[in-house]
Formats: C-alpha cells, structure tokens, sequence
C-alpha cells in the first residue's frame, strides 16, 4: 500500500512537467519575463531620475544663494574658485577643485565636502541651505588668507610690485650728458699737441734732406 502511494507521487510531477511542455498546463513564457523585466527597468530609471532631477533643483536652489558671497570675491582672487553645477549620477554644486556640495541619501540634506590629502571631510552638513551657504562664505574666506598669506611669503603681492617706484632710463643719459662738458674741457690740448709735433717733424726733414729744401727754393 505504502509502495503505491509512493509510486503515484512519483509519477505526479512527472505527469505535469510534461504536460506542461506539451503546452496543456500554462506557465510563464520568456517573452512575459523580458516584458516584466522591462517594466521594472523603466520603474527603476523612472525613480532614479526623479531623484535626480529632484537633486538638481535643490543645488541650483543653493547656487542662487551663493551668487551674492561670490560677488565680494575680489578679482584678482576669482581665479581661486570654479564653481559649477555638475549634473550625473551623483549630482554636484563644485566651489572650487577639492569642495563641493551634494545631497545626502535622504534627499533632503545638504553635506558640504572637501577632498585633501588625508581623505574626504565633511565641513558641514543640514537641511537648511542658509547653513550651508554661511559653511560656504567661511571657506571662501580661509582660502583668500591662505592665499595673502603666501603671497607675503614669497614677496610683495603684484599690485605692490606694480605700484613700487623704478629709477627711469633718462638718468643714465643725463649722467652721461653731464659729464660730456668736462670732457670738452680738454679738447684743446691735444689739438695743440698735433700742431707742435707736426712742426717738429717738418724741422727733422729739412735738416735731413737739404737737397729737398734746396729744390724747393728755386724758382
């Protein structure tokens, strides 16, 4: 009895699996697999660029306020910040190369990041964008001191340097100019000279050459 009712549960399934591969009992077909699969997909993409877009509205938000603290950045200074909105997948409001602003998983919080050396640290992090924007403002400040602060290191900034007086190149021609009269004062003497020894030498060949002198003479 045992036997029978063992055989019969053997033969159970195996009367059904073929059943349906004979297409008698329904079942799930691939091309209802992909399509379900599609959907989910598209839910999926659907969801994430919610998100995303959602991201993006509220670091664009943040960047309005932060248009008046980049307006009192001095502009010989400009050149320390690159701030932009760089959208992907993880969206970001960049304030320079290694800071930036992105939300967090909640959606909902604003985390102001640095990238160093030591790793990423988070300078600040809320829910209220006024908080990040003074967080902002404080690090747009560090950076200018560091920045005057090497400046002084090295030498004088170049608005000093443009400022500081240089000698012009009309004293050199002036100093040249001046001592000009003085050697003017002893142009004579060597005039005088030339006369003299050109007379000396006219005496030398008459005592020489008296036959010169002799022709010379006649008519």
């Amino acid at each position: 009895m045992m036997g029978r009712q063992q055989a019969g549960r053997q033969r159970g399934p195996t009367s059904m699996d073929d059943e349906r591969l004979r297409g008698e009992t329904p079942g799930l077909s691939l091309r209802e697999a992909i399509r379900a699969a599609r959907l989910e997909a598209a839910e999926r993409s659907g969801v994430i660029v919610e998100l995303r877009d959602a991201t993006l509205a509220r670091l664009s938000m943040l960047n309005e306020l932060l248009d008046p603290v980049f307006a009192q950045v001095p502009l010989e200074h400009v050149d320390l910040f690159d701030r932009g909105l760089m959208p992907g997948e993880i969206p970001r409001l960049f304030i320079d190369m290694v800071a930036h602003v992105t939300l967090a998983r909640d959606r909902r919080t604003y985390r102001f990041l640095q990238d160093t050396r030591s790793g990423r640290h988070v300078l600040a992090e809320s829910t209220n964008p006024n908080d990040i924007v003074d967080a902002v403002t404080r690090y747009i400040a560090r950076r200018l001191i560091a920045r005057e602060q090497a400046m002084v290191s090295i030498g004088a900034p170049p608005e000093m340097e443009a400022a500081t007086p240089h000698p012009a190149p009309h004293h050199a021609v002036a100093a040249a100019a001046a001592e000009k009269p003085e050697a003017r004062r002893g142009g004579p003497l060597p005039f005088l000279l030339g006369l003299v020894l050109g007379a000396l030498a006219m005496v030398a060949a008459i005592a020489l050459y008296p036959e010169i002198t002799a022709r010379l003479s006649l008519p």
